[in-house]
């Protein structure tokens, strides 16, 4: 194996299309939490540990995932699927990059950041992947809390300290997986279903799945608008919110009576531009409203 195919696939391991939104979604926290440019050096060394611990989670669950990726079509590719990597480098890699993610964190960053941070690795590749995900139909809801926490890194990551509006912002995240992920498993139910893996279409059904996702779209369409509400965001952002969170009710809506099989994952792949596009609008309205505010005279209070 060349040099070039040996790093594509640790890159494999860390699953970089699905780090690169959490860590999306961590930098935006990061702007978010304060007036105008993070400090560079949390921008920088919190953006760089927080990618590797996630990066880490990932490897650890193909570890863990290996016999479960072997018999599914959409993971028979992976590294240790096919053989292309050993357990024992697996574990190597995962336990490495692991291991300089928090002392990157505690060093360069703060604690704070750090201990969070390894929870939501213990979280993801221990809790959920290892117990979770084999024990329950609602894997995906009690475990995303996980995978919700990059906004939270982020803000301490500036700030050193947890703040409402970066609970928000988890939240959204948290109620924003379940539809996702379940659309998703309806595409690839019988994948599930041959892994051995109690999905909520392989133990409940899809017609019972798809009322689920159309229940927590509704509920996130309800949350995304916490921000506004709160005085955290302002027009631009619940504008945003509105049009996205109409696009994701049409979408969970149409999946009640698809046109065929292949909708559910035109849903999966509009939640995610959805999560991207609404924190973008959270950004830009953090923007372009931070210098109105100031304009105005009136104290900056959402990120203090």
């Amino acid at each position: 194996m060349t040099m070039s195919s040996r790093f594509h696939e640790y890159l494999e391991l860390t699953k970089p299309r699905v780090v690169a939104l959490l860590v999306f979604c961590a930098v935006i926290g990061m702007f978010l939490a304060v007036p105008g440019m993070p400090p560079w050096r949390a921008l920088v060394f919190g953006t760089l540990g927080i990618w590797m611990a996630s990066g880490s989670a990932a490897a650890f669950n193909h570890l863990i995932d290996q016999r479960i990726d072997k018999v599914m079509a959409r993971t028979a590719h992976r590294p240790l699927a096919t053989g292309n990597l050993t357990p024992r480098q697996v574990f190597t890699f995962a336990f490495v990059l692991g291991v300089l993610s928090m002392v990157v964190l505690v060093v360069l960053v703060n604690p704070l950041t750090a201990l969070l941070t390894f929870g939501g690795l213990i979280g993801y590749a221990v809790i959920y992947t290892a117990y979770l995900k084999r024990a329950t139909p609602q894997n995906i809801v009690i475990g995303g809390l996980a995978g919700a926490i990059p906004p939270v890194l982020g803000w301490t990551a500036v700030t050193g300290e947890l703040h409402a509006f970066a609970l928000q912002l988890c939240l959204i995240i948290f109620v924003w997986t379940p539809p996702h992920f379940w659309a998703l498993a309806i595409f690839r139910r019988d994948d599930y279903s041959r892994a051995q893996v109690p999905m909520l279409p392989v133990t409940h059904g899809v017609a019972f799945t798809r009322w689920h996702v159309l229940f927590y779209t509704i509920l996130l369409v309800l949350v995304t608008l916490l921000p506004a509400l709160t005085g955290y965001s302002g027009m631009v952002y619940l504008g945003g919110a509105a049009v996205l969170g109409a696009g994701f009710l049409y979408y969970a809506i149409r999946l009640l009576n698809p046109p065929d099989e292949f909708f559910a994952m035109k849903v999966f792949n509009y939640s995610i531009v959805y999560l991207m596009a609404l924190f973008a609008f959270l950004l830009a309205d953090h923007w372009l409203m931070e210098p109105l505010v100031h304009h105005q005279g009136v104290v900056f209070e959402r990120t203090v």
